[in-house]
């Protein structure tokens, strides 16, 4: 009964990812494979679907995975390289009772790690953390495991191009960036109606083009120039993963993930009145105001697809998403973090209405907000800074949001300062209603953060 013991940086609050070649291995992914494959055993589990990316690494981390799987009895069904939501698809369609993916997702291309589901959930925190344990403890091998095949990028093609209920043709720039979408990104656009310019479609895991993490302007760049040169009405971008999207208008603006949830919200609450839609809690105000006014029930919840997927199941949520462009849909979906199906579902919203992307993004109010501050701060003191600053702000009787860090409302607005559960790095926003408004707010915030011995980068 071997005995395997992980780097611990790489076990992960949402997933397990490390640097290959550092602190990631074959030997570390055949690990994963056989703890994991006990704990679906033991629960009665006997199919476990496999997927991988395009990562110059992942053939290899995949094949050590599947070996680890048959090594404890089950079966392991590889359904080939593709999007990390294909890999989802694949397991709840299927009813199989587990999944993991070979990906880096949004990482340098020298990253590579795995996301897991057991049975319908996500995997994470604690069940992470208990996978290392038993591969430390060791896990004995047994008989009987086999592996099979079973592409499904036909059917996971063909589910997410019926979702499509536009009503006029659209010209429509595509950005892969090179990453796991673009294996069945030209089978999808076949599918739609309309003009489709793809770019950089061809899976490569050097990443040649751009890093593909659509939440960086920098990285839009290409996508922006495309929908000028083209004259195109959308322009849509995706991670390495597939499971985070970006938008830009026919003006070339970029649409962050709260917009889309404030217009995907308009929609949805027309057919579900009352619904509850769940969002992070670095997304606007404007969000959560905009879903009251629409009848909705707004619920800020702790950033994190994994946290919010489970929460979403929890309440019965048809939609829900993040800042950094995790979108969830339950209505008419499945409920997990799908960026080809929320494309689809943009399409859709612009091309059955007669406003463009530009109008619907002007027709939500318009507040002032910084992007996302990251903050160097050791993980050994990270935590602590965010306790000592809601401390403080108990004690003045502020008002404080404790969802997930601290929210702080006032002033004329907001400022957010939360721990990265997977970066040694604090995570802070500002938005307000004016300048002025927004420079008391950082102000307030480069306040608490000097009295914990932090410096607020210069902007």
């Amino acid at each position: 009964m071997a005995r395997h013991a992980f780097d611990p940086s790489i076990l992960r609050e949402y997933d397990i990812r490390g640097v290959v070649g550092e602190t990631l291995s074959a030997a570390d992914a055949f690990s994963v494979g056989q703890a994991f494959g006990a704990i679906v055993a033991r629960g009665g589990g006997r199919t476990v679907y496999t997927g991988y990316d395009g990562r110059l690494s992942s053939p290899e981390l995949e094949a050590a995975l599947v070996e680890g799987l048959i090594a404890t009895g089950l079966q392991a069904v590889r359904a080939g390289l593709g999007p990390t939501p294909m890999l989802y698809y694949a397991v709840l369609t299927a009813g199989a009772d587990g999944g993991i993916m070979v990906t880096g997702s949004h990482n340098p291309a020298n990253y590579n790690g795995f996301k897991l589901m057991l049975g319908k959930k996500p995997f994470f925190g604690p069940d992470i953390q208990a996978l290392g344990a038993a591969a430390a403890r060791g896990v004995p091998a047994v008989a009987g495991g086999h592996v099979t095949s079973q592409p499904v990028t036909e059917a996971y093609v063909a589910t997410l191009a019926s979702a499509y209920r536009g009503s006029r043709p659209l010209a429509i720039v595509w950005d892969a960036g090179n990453g796991a979408a673009g294996a069945v990104l030209r089978a999808l656009t076949e599918a739609l109606p309309g003009r489709h310019i793809l770019l950089n479609d061809a899976v490569d895991g050097t990443f040649p083009a751009h890093h593909p993490d659509p939440t960086v302007p920098e990285n839009l760049r290409q996508l922006q120039d495309a929908v000028a040169a083209e004259k195109a009405d959308v322009g849509i971008a995706f991670d390495g993963d597939g499971d985070r999207i970006g938008v830009i208008d026919e003006r070339g603006r970029i649409l962050w993930g709260d917009q889309l949830l404030a217009l995907f919200a308009r929609e949805i609450l027309r057919e579900r009145p009352g619904a509850v839609i769940m969002a992070d809690v670095k997304a606007s105000q404007v969000l959560f105001d905009e879903i009251r006014r629409l009848g909705g029930q707004p619920l800020m919840w702790r950033t994190g697809h994994s946290h919010i997927k489970a929460k979403m199941a929890e309440v019965g949520a048809p939609l829900a998403g993040e800042m950094s462009g995790h979108i969830f849909f339950a209505d008419r979906y499945l409920g997990f973090d799908d960026a080809l199906y929320a494309a689809v579902r943009v399409v859709s919203m612009v091309s059955s209405q007669a406003d463009s992307l530009a109008a619907l993004r002007d027709s939500l109010p318009i507040v002032l907000n910084t992007p996302e501050i990251r903050i160097p701060c050791e993980d050994a003191r990270k935590f602590a800074v965010v306790e000592e600053v809601r401390a403080r702000l108990a004690a003045a009787g502020a008002m404080v949001d404790p969802t997930d860090g601290v929210r702080v409302s006032g002033g004329g607005g907001w400022w957010l300062l939360r721990a990265s559960n997977t970066q040694p790095v604090l995570v802070a926003r500002v938005e307000a209603e004016s300048p002025a408004a927004l420079a008391r707010l950082e102000a307030a915030l480069s306040r608490e953060l000097a009295a914990s011995g932090v410096a607020l980068p210069a902007s």
